[in-house]
């Protein structure tokens, strides 16, 4: 079968690409695919995430194992397309390039036969120009006034003085000049 996508850029225009490709394929191949339709260079690192019916973020699904045990972390290339995304679970947010945060809401529009003759991964459909730049993020808390609140508890500058005011450090074993 093959598994027709939307991914949406997080624009203020409408920027989309429709893209074919098999359900055996792996996220990696979507990932490349998208990079492809988007025309990135691919030099940059990206991740995908799971996501809830309204595209809350949930689990990181990464390029490269980064965890602490090799081989332990899940990685794009460990997950076919048909293990992951099916007619009830059909979003997943893409981001590429973590310094400027493209990112792109990814729908799983249908699933349907092969094409005799056709090559996939396939782009289909290309909508609107990827913009000079990508969106500014807004990393906020839901409410400022408790977040802060947290870290006022009346500090002053002994709570930020690990010395103990004498700027010694002798109780911690390092001699003075220890390189």
């Amino acid at each position: 079968m093959i598994y027709k996508f939307r991914a949406i850029l997080d624009a203020e225009e409408d920027v989309f690409r429709d893209i074919a490709i098999d359900e055996n394929d792996t996220l990696e191949d979507l990932h490349n695919a998208i990079v492809n339709a988007f025309g990135f260079d691919g030099m940059e690192v990206a991740s995908f995430y799971t996501c809830d019916d309204t595209w809350n973020q949930e689990d990181e699904i990464p390029m490269f194992d980064s965890g602490d045990v090799p081989g332990e972390q899940k990685i794009m290339s460990d997950f076919a397309l048909n293990d992951l995304l099916y007619d009830n679970q059909t979003k997943i947010i893409y981001v590429y390039d973590f310094i400027n945060m493209w990112t792109f809401l990814v729908e799983l529009a249908a699933i349907e036969e092969a094409q005799p003759g056709e090559t996939y991964p396939a782009l289909l459909f290309s909508h609107g120009e990827l913009p000079a730049e990508a969106i500014e993020k807004k990393f906020e808390a839901d409410n400022d006034d408790d977040f802060y609140s947290e870290f006022e508890d009346d500090l002053d500058d002994d709570d930020l003085d690990m010395f103990g005011g004498d700027d010694s450090f002798e109780d911690y074993g390092f001699e003075e000049n220890w390189n």
